[in-house]
């Protein structure tokens, strides 16, 4: 799998406000901005699913791409992260279901390509096409829940503890 890594830089304001709230606050803030942010991201590759989707199919791709929290990154570094991808795994059982949520396991197809077959990337380019705005969004979203963080202590403070 090609993974697509990204760094910010730049974001005194928001790393000057660090130092004002808590570590439970910094990671609960933290995973629900960057969960807005990957929301971006999920919509956008849902975009691309469908329109390298072939209609004519029950299966659609768009409907199996998936959010989900990145357990184990945290666990072992404690960084937040989320894995966005194609539900249902690699391989058709029995043939496979042609139902609407059915598995779609020829993504992997499309976004990569085959030596026949060029690649149409569609949840490899809703992250590089619209980096700008997810990194944005996340700033916004995280800068937002400090300044909530940094109100509700002071409220705390003014009534003494």
């Amino acid at each position: 799998m090609d993974d697509i890594e990204f760094s910010i830089t730049g974001l005194d304001s928001l790393l000057g406000k660090f130092e004002e709230i808590s570590y439970d606050v910094k990671r609960r803030g933290g995973r629900s901005s960057l969960r807005k942010a990957a929301m971006i991201v999920v919509q956008k590759g849902k975009e691309g699913a469908q329109r390298v989707d072939d209609a004519e199919t029950g299966r659609s791709i768009a409907d199996n791409i998936a959010l989900r929290w990145n357990g184990r990154l945290f666990k072992q570094s404690g960084d937040l992260g989320f894995r966005i991808g194609v539900l249902h795994g690699a391989v058709l059982k029995s043939g496979g279901d042609l139902s609407k949520n059915a598995p779609t396991p020829h993504w992997r197809l499309l976004e990569f390509g085959t030596e026949k077959m060029r690649a149409q990337p569609f949840l490899r380019s809703a992250l590089a096409d619209h980096i700008s705005e997810v990194t944005n969004t996340f700033v916004t979203e995280y800068e937002k829940a400090i300044d909530r963080a940094i109100k509700r202590a002071k409220k705390k403070a003014a009534k003494g503890g």
